[in-house]
């Protein structure tokens, strides 16, 4: 009866022996941190159409000119709309003094009515304008849209650039700032150097000046003459009195003297004016001409401070000060 422990002990001594000898336990495994992955940036959020035209930077004319036009709610709204966009060189471009008239309040109308010739209800993209060739715009009047030598015209303003998105739509840039038919025959058929000054506001006194010196129908001729216009600042700014005296009918001659003196036979713009030194009046008597600092100033003092106002029968040119003719 004793054999039976004893075998039992040396049973359990030889288990406890051969786990001892066994192989060591694996340690689990553990589970390797997965780093985070790179996540790309969330997509700019769309400005509306004056917001994108105002960061572009390319368009603060327009910009002015649509708040001007007290339509910059309307091109914020939900739209969708195209923009045929004029840079800053396409307002530029215009005549002389176009911009600042159509700034002026009582020119709101007018204004509003030139932006929204440059709108098209509606998104269309570059590859639909391709294909067109008209549109409607805001305005209810059609624009002509052609396709020529790779380049797409809207009237004959080029397009430069393309799908400019915005939220509430799209600007195509275009080179040119495009008129409504009615303003565009305007411009093309441009009054003389008489009428123009006449509806430009700021030659008041001059106009009455040449109606007092009786040079209205020489000034309305064929021409071609270039008038240096003296604004109205230009004459309040002689001596008290002067202009007075000059319009009675007994200095007649004296004022027709002054005004003969402003104008130049021949259409003479900008680009000519600069490469001269002088030039002779209507008067018979010359005056110096000379550039400083990018300015032209004309017997040194007065200076040309608009340029290139076209005429049917010439061109005039502002100045802030009246020339007077040697004695």
């Amino acid at each position: 009866m004793k054999r039976f422990p004893m075998f039992v002990m040396l049973l359990v001594a030889a288990s406890l022996v051969l786990a001892a000898c066994g192989p060591a336990a694996t340690p689990a495994a553990t589970a390797t941190p997965i780093p985070p992955q790179p996540t790309s940036p969330p997509e700019p959020m769309l400005q509306d159409i004056v917001g994108t035209a105002v960061a572009d930077g390319r368009f603060t004319t327009l910009v002015a000119a649509v708040e001007a036009a007290g339509l910059v709610e309307t091109l914020k709204g939900a739209g969708p709309f195209t923009v045929f966009a004029p840079t800053d060189e396409a307002f530029a471009a215009l005549p002389a003094g176009t911009l600042d008239e159509l700034l002026k309040p009582e020119n709101k109308q007018k204004l509003t009515d030139i932006l929204l010739y440059h709108v098209v209800p509606g998104k269309v993209m570059a590859s639909d304008v391709a294909s067109l060739t008209s549109a409607a715009t805001a305005l209810g009047k059609d624009v002509a849209i052609k396709s020529e030598m790779g380049s797409v015209y809207v009237n004959d303003a080029r397009v430069i650039i393309t799908d400019i998105e915005a939220s509430n739509g799209v600007i195509h840039v275009i080179d040119a700032v495009i008129l409504p038919p009615a303003d565009e025959a305007a411009m093309d058929e441009k009054g003389t150097i008489v009428d123009i000054a006449i509806e430009d506001g700021r030659f008041t006194t001059l106009v009455a000046a040449v109606q007092a010196a009786g040079l209205v129908d020489t000034l309305s001729g064929e021409g071609p003459f270039t008038v240096f216009a003296p604004t109205d600042d230009a004459f309040a700014a002689l001596p008290a009195g002067t202009v007075e005296n000059l319009l009675l009918p007994g200095n007649k001659q004296q004022l027709t003297d002054i005004l003969l003196y402003h104008v130049v036979s021949g259409k003479v713009m900008a680009a000519d004016v600069t490469s001269l030194t002088s030039a002779p009046t209507v008067l018979g008597k010359d005056i110096t001409i000379k550039v400083a600092d990018g300015k032209v100033f004309l017997n040194d003092t007065v200076q040309v401070i608009i340029t290139d106002i076209e005429a049917s029968n010439g061109v005039i040119h502002v100045i802030d000060a009246v020339l007077l003719p040697p004695q």
